[in-house]
């Protein structure tokens, strides 16, 4: 692999290997994770719409008895009210403890209590009142559904200047993209708008096309569709799968200082653990190598 800045490239490889990854707050999927992804790992447990928060937090308390790191979303819309989310943040403290949490609005057009945003859940004092010592937020590079990008930037920095006023860690998580280029552009618009918070990449895991295509829809993939029709079409007759080696090839061959934000990565298992999980121990190989290796039934190996 040829890249741009011999720096760059090794420091990805290995904030690749401590990715995190995402299960449902159903708690299911812990036996799976338990065969394809090692204890330690950071776990964000969705919250669904209409979902109970107790159920968040019995997962979180099953991720810690198994050895990972639960990080439960918490639904800005879905909150009834303020001493719901005061028993949430007691209860992932004191049951799971609990010390990041990610921070989302909620797929829902109404609310269900006082909270339309995650900047009013941040407004509640809650957070900090918990101890919460890390909190990650959403981060768009093709785009908010419903925020311009300085809008965006601003609720960003007001997200950098909270976390220095409370001394809480605030990073950012991106929605995944298909190609590296919006990523790029989006951290080099932070940095010159001063917004120096980490970035953990969101990365698509390997999932068939049709599978991809719906979440990009619901999820509102923009320009960067383009990039997994172009997969699809370079792969699309050897391969079941896509996954997201040309957006880490793009940001590995970048130069340093342009990804020198990006703190992490965190896979959306769309395709299941399993594939997650092998695809990263194996992200190095050749998808074609791969591909064929798996046809062979040779498996897949480390390199």
């Amino acid at each position: 692999m040829t890249v741009s800045d011999p720096s760059s490239s090794p420091r990805l490889a290995s904030l690749l290997s401590s990715a995190s990854v995402e299960i449902s707050s159903r708690g299911h999927q812990i036996a799976e994770l338990r065969e394809h992804f090692a204890e330690g790992t950071d776990v964000t447990i969705t919250f669904l719409p209409g979902d109970h928060y107790r159920n968040n937090v019995e997962t979180a308390t099953e991720l810690r008895r198994a050895g990972y790191n639960p990080v439960p979303h918490i639904a800005a819309r879905e909150m009834a009210s303020r001493e719901a989310l005061d028993d949430f943040l007691a209860r992932a403290r004191g049951e799971a403890d609990v010390s990041r949490i990610l921070l989302i609005a909620g797929d829902v057009a109404t609310t269900r209590g006082p909270f339309k945003s995650t900047r009013d859940v941040c407004a509640s004092g809650l957070i900090e009142a918990h101890g919460i010592a890390s909190v990650s937020v959403a981060g768009h590079p093709e785009g908010h559904p419903y925020l311009e990008l300085p809008e965006a930037l601003n609720g960003l920095l007001a997200w950098r200047d909270w976390g220095r006023r409370t001394e809480t860690r605030v990073d950012v998580v991106t929605q995944f993209c298909f190609e590296s280029a919006p990523i790029l552009q989006w951290i080099a618009e932070l940095d010159r708008a001063g917004i120096d918070l980490p970035v953990i990449v969101g990365l698509a895991g390997p999932a068939t096309p049709a599978t991809l295509t719906k979440f990009a829809l619901r999820c509102g993939i923009g320009n960067s569709m383009r990039a997994l029709r172009a997969q699809i079409g370079r792969f699309g007759r050897l391969l079941t799968d896509t996954g997201p080696d040309d957006v880490v090839r793009g940001l590995r061959c970048a130069p340093a200082a342009a990804t020198a934000s990006i703190a992490g990565f965190h896979l959306f298992p769309f395709g299941g653990l399993r594939k997650a999980g092998d695809w990263l121990r194996n992200y190095d190989r050749d998808p074609l190598e791969r591909e064929r290796a798996a046809m062979s039934g040779a498996g897949l190996q480390n390199p």
